[in-house]
């Protein structure tokens, strides 16, 4: 599944891979370490919900989790073991008030058993009664961020059996027409082959593609166009 977090307005440069979306629980999972069971409880008891989800959840892909998700169940994820189920808690309802806010600009400190947030909007201010001293476990989400990623590149590298398929999801370029593996419309790719462009110039500006998907998407274009034609 092909799906991405809210990119253009967290600040800085942002970690997130330019052409993931949003996640299902499973690929959440492989990132974050986490099992199945853990994450959907933690979405039916509403202590970690994915960003994208219906109301119903025993449909297929009913729980579809953003970059950002990814990354605040990577912390909860490394503070699990650490800090009582209320301390995560916590650390649930600091995530979720500061969802848009920079990763930068957002930090915990583990003291003990005891969870101390930075204010994003005063760094200089902890959001405890207890600041942060010299013997603390920091975590840094823009290094989390990172991370992630790192990995989910790794996990969202295009198999064969992807190559020259065409393939539509809801949640993928609002449901248009893109190669399989990737988000590059198959109109995208057909513009370019009518204003002139070779394969090899059009892999040029998609490096993602291969020979087989440009033929794939001319094609698919080509027959869709005629389909409208007649």
């Amino acid at each position: 599944m092909e799906v991405a977090p809210r990119m253009n307005h967290m600040g800085g440069p942002n970690p997130a891979p330019a052409e993931v979306l949003a996640f299902s629980a499973e690929q959440v999972c492989q990132l974050t370490g986490l099992s199945l069971r853990q994450v959907r409880y933690w979405d039916d008891t509403e202590f970690f919900s994915p960003e994208y989800a219906p109301g119903y959840r025993r449909a297929a892909y009913s729980r579809v989790y953003s970059f950002r998700d990814v990354v605040g169940l990577s912390t909860i994820g490394l503070l699990r073991k650490r800090v009582p189920l209320q301390t995560l808690r916590q650390v649930g309802g600091y995530l979720r008030r500061y969802h848009d806010t920079p990763w930068a600009s957002l930090a915990l400190y583990v003291r003990g058993r005891e969870v101390v947030f930075r204010d994003p909007d005063n760094p200089d201010v902890f959001m405890s009664a207890v600041s942060p001293g010299q013997n603390v476990f920091p975590i840094e989400l823009l290094v989390i961020a990172r991370k992630v990623g790192e990995r989910a590149q790794i996990l969202k590298a295009r198999r064969d059996d992807q190559m020259g398929k065409v393939r539509r999801h809801r949640f993928v370029v609002q449901n248009k027409p893109v190669l399989a593996g990737t988000r590059v419309p198959t109109a995208a790719v057909w513009n370019l082959h009518e204003a002139g462009y070779s394969a090899h110039r059009i892999i040029a500006e998609f490096p993602r593609l291969g020979p087989q998907d440009v033929k794939a998407a001319i094609q698919y274009e080509r027959k869709r166009r005629r389909k409208k034609v007649g």
